[in-house]
């Protein structure tokens, strides 16, 4: 790196140093790019991995279970291994479309960065209280889930001892679990939709597993209490979601932790006039995981949430080659088409491909529970693949791989639709 006018050049900024920054940085550097440099604003290298201890992680990356750790330290390590220079506890305010990223620290103060290309890779954050306006008063005892687990694995405090849980997504059901192993009393989680947005296998292994109720269709109406959580009432919902006003009941607890969706962290992106598709909150990005401003690129969690982390690390290492081949002047430049959600498709990412490789790998969420499920996908009226599953859920992320032989039939836009098998 060089100084010149109190500006520092690089040829790659990546933007977070969790496990999508970790992945991207080091395929880039693995492709030749030996001047790049990670900001990542919290105290060390890991990102949210750093307080998930619960096992699971690295079955299809590494072929074996590894905790939250263990994950990231063997991308910590790689890092170190290849010398590529990192700057923790740096918070970065401002990127512009011309690759100047502007950030600051207390070891460095305000410093500017000229780069030839950026890698985004900031994660995301989790809804609030007030991002679902719950009503009620304000007592101490409500957290996200996120923050709750921060508590118990990285500062040894418990939350409380009797717990509600909103929401079943991921990090939901594993707070479940990890608040009983703890010695609380979960009451019950309760959720929104008539489906749970987790995993199968956490439902199964973290309330099945220890008698934790689920309560589908339910939602809190009321949070009760004045300096602590006394307890909240509940509601099973309508079709429309509505909380149905005689099924109302009061359960008596101390905490209620909040796993009501996750939010990418895109402020940046915006800054940079970057294109952001309304559906994921991520930026709209071509299989290379380019954005729509030149020589920035998008990956992990930030573009779309991810349900495991192997594939943050796997989308990462594309948008990490593909920089490298951006700075070499060899990223392929042809024709893109929209990539588009049909029927039973929430979103579909990336949302404009351009048809050439040897493979493509398309992932979507499906929009509803679908069992006997039928993924078509089409272009130009033309069918290019069908696969069978035995049963799709929004819960659970969704992928398809076209073939060479299947992009060069690519004429007009592509469209991804769930339906009941014929």
């Amino acid at each position: 790196m060089k100084r010149e006018n109190r500006t520092i050049h690089v040829s790659l900024v990546v933007v977070g140093g969790g496990p999508a920054g970790l992945a991207a940085a080091i395929r880039c550097r693995e492709q030749g790019i030996e001047d790049l440099l990670i900001l990542e604003r919290g105290p060390r290298l890991g990102g949210i991995l750093r307080q998930c201890v619960h096992s699971g992680f690295g079955v299809h990356k590494f072929n074996e279970e590894l905790t939250g750790p263990e994950y990231a330290d063997r991308y910590i390590d790689r890092v170190r291994e290849l010398g590529i220079p990192y700057r923790c506890d740096t918070m970065v305010t401002d990127i512009s479309a011309d690759h100047v990223v502007t950030c600051v620290s207390e070891e460095h103060g305000l410093t500017r960065i000229k780069a030839g290309a950026v890698i985004l890779a900031m994660g995301c954050r989790e809804r609030s209280r007030g991002a679902v306006r719950i009503p009620g008063t304000r007592p101490a005892g409500v957290y996200t889930a996120g923050t709750a687990q921060l508590f118990v694995n990285l500062k040894g405090y418990m939350p409380g001892k009797r717990v509600v849980v909103l929401g079943s997504g991921d990090i939901g059901l594993i707070m479940a679990r990890r608040m009983r192993l703890e010695g609380a009393e979960v009451k019950a989680v309760l959720e929104l939709m008539p489906y749970s947005g987790g995993l199968k296998r956490n439902i199964v292994q973290c309330l099945e597993d220890f008698d934790i109720p689920l309560l589908l269709s339910h939602t809190v109406t009321e949070i009760h209490g004045e300096n602590r959580l006394t307890g909240v009432t509940i509601a099973r919902v309508d079709e429309n979601l509505r909380p149905i006003e005689e099924t109302k009941e009061f359960i008596d607890c101390d905490t209620l932790l909040l796993s009501v969706g996750l939010i990418p962290e895109n402020e940046l992106a915006r800054a940079a006039g970057v294109e952001l598709d309304p559906v994921t909150g991520g930026a709209v990005v071509d299989e290379h995981r380019e954005t729509s401003v030149g020589g920035i690129f998008s990956c992990g969690n930030v573009l779309h949430v991810h349900d495991l982390v192997d594939y943050v690390s796997e989308e990462a290492e594309i948008a990490g080659e593909s920089a490298a081949l951006y700075l070499k002047g060899e990223l392929p430049r042809r024709q893109t088409v929209a990539a588009r959600a049909g029927n039973g498709v929430r979103y579909v990412v990336p949302q404009r491909i351009s048809g050439g490789g040897e493979e493509l790998r398309l992932f979507f969420r499906p929009d509803q529970v679908c069992r006997g499920a039928m993924i078509s996908v089409s272009s130009g009226g033309e069918l290019l693949r069908v696969r069978n599953r035995r049963i799709v859920t929004p819960g659970e992320m969704e992928s398809i791989v076209l073939k060479e032989e299947e992009l060069r039939r690519v004429h007009g836009d592509i469209t991804i639709e769930v339906g009941l098998k014929s």
